[in-house]
């Protein structure tokens, strides 16, 4: 008997279409380590959202706002089409997987969403290319917002940077989570899903890290 999770993880599915739902549903429902949740429960109780989608424009951009940061789930984004302007847009929303739909195997998608409930990232090879060739153009060509945390690198969305700012002001994890409206333990999420993410080792290093790219 295989060994499975103590608590399975709950996901919900979010498609534009009728078949790409239910082709996410077929690949997900029969594994022992998520419960994929009913229709409409993609507001409801998923720890981690699928959203499936051809391209991304805004009313996909608005939804992945709002669940990566209004309801704090992470997203695994299966798209069949990502133009170049949408890959900094898409990451910048907090998106922590992506899946090309012609890739979406049961194993891959089983792998992203565990690793997106972990907070770790999870990009094609020819997108992680693609991602670091936009933040260096960015930074050649004069970086203006660097400053302001609105340009992540690999994943680093705008609240990992607000936490980040404000521990470099001193603040602990309880000051944190009044100041940002977060509890304490989504603040605590946020810093070890960051530091796995891009290994650093404590919060100091994180700090320093975001301070020498640029970010606080």
């Amino acid at each position: 008997m295989g060994q499975l999770p103590a608590e399975r993880l709950r996901v919900g599915i979010r498609a534009g279409d009728p078949i790409g739902r239910a082709g996410v549903m077929s690949l997900l429902r029969h594994q022992g380590s998520v419960d994929v949740v009913d229709e409409g429960g993609a507001d409801s109780g998923a720890g981690v959202v699928v959203m499936v989608v051809d391209q991304v424009d805004e009313p996909v951009t608005a939804d992945l706002r709002r669940f990566a940061r209004g309801l704090e789930r992470p997203v695994v984004l299966v798209a069949r089409e990502l133009r170049e302007d949408d890959l900094l847009t898409v990451v910048e929303c907090g998106v922590r997987a992506i899946l090309w739909r012609h890739e979406a195997t049961e194993s891959r998608l089983l792998k992203a969403v565990h690793r997106a409930a972990r907070g770790e990232g999870d990009l094609p090879v020819d997108l992680l290319n693609q991602l670091l060739t936009q933040v260096g153009r960015l930074r050649r060509s004069g970086g203006e917002d660097s400053g302001t945390g609105s340009v992540p690198l690999l994943g680093m969305a705008p609240r990992e940077v607000d936490v980040l700012r404000l521990i470099a002001e001193g603040l602990d994890t309880r000051q944190i989570s009044q100041k940002l409206a977060y509890s304490e333990r989504t603040i605590k999420n946020i810093l070890h899903g960051l530091m796995t993410r891009l290994q650093l080792s404590n919060r100091a290093h994180a700090v320093a890290f975001a301070l020498r790219e640029g970010y606080i």
